[in-house]
């Protein structure tokens, strides 16, 4: 699969670059964090991380002034899995280079997204950039898996907690896995297979085969 860079007019329809944050004491604060021996780990807010400068700048300027969280996922993963969208855009830094597997939200067909519609993109080690709303992501994928990745995540306060408790009324409601989180499972996942729901049709992606 070709991985095209985030410089790359392809990228406009999924998010942007994100310019004038200063990162580097939020990125020494990520380097402190242990890597897990395998898989990925996720935690939506992270004390060491909230307390850097740069967390007042994204909520500030990012986000216009709204509540946010700073938390990170990371670890190593080449595989696609699962795609997933929020209401709302997510900021997203590593500390070394790491790419992102996309799609649009527009492109899912009666609760199914196929995975040929599936986009790969590089972000540079450093770069901050905004996925938006209408974007499908979810783990980052590591460049060396000696080095793994580390990749701060920047959202509304409260997102990826425990979910909020109704009755469905429509078909994406049972999309919902936490609070202002809906997901799309590969059937060969480990979400899948928890009962999530099954909306993605074709190749499980692994950047390291494909």
């Amino acid at each position: 699969m070709q991985i095209y860079s985030v410089t790359d007019p392809l990228f406009k329809a999924y998010g942007q670059v994100l310019e004038g944050y200063d990162c580097a004491e939020l990125l020494a604060a990520m380097e402190r964090i242990e890597l897990p021996a395998e898989g990925t780990k996720y935690a939506p807010g992270i004390d060491s991380l909230e307390a850097c400068a740069v967390f007042a700048d994204f909520r500030d300027r990012a986000y216009g002034g709204m509540p946010v969280q700073l938390g990170m996922c990371w670890g190593r993963n080449t595989k696609l899995n699962c795609l997933e969208y929020h209401r709302d855009s997510e900021v997203n830094l590593g500390t070394g280079d790491f790419v992102l597997l996309l799609a649009q939200r527009s492109e899912i067909v009666n609760g199914v997204l196929d995975t040929d519609k599936v986009r790969a993109f590089r972000i540079p080690a450093g770069v901050p950039v905004e996925v938006y709303a209408t974007t499908l992501h979810f783990a980052p994928c590591h460049t060396d898996a000696k080095e793994g990745f580390r990749v701060a995540v920047v959202l509304p306060k409260g997102t990826n907690t425990d979910m909020p408790a109704f009755e469905p009324k429509c078909e994406e409601d049972k999309w919902m896995t936490a609070r202002n989180k809906w997901l799309l499972a590969h059937p060969d996942s480990k979400q899948g297979r928890e009962g999530a729901h099954i909306g993605l049709r074709g190749r499980n992606i692994d950047i390291e085969i494909d």
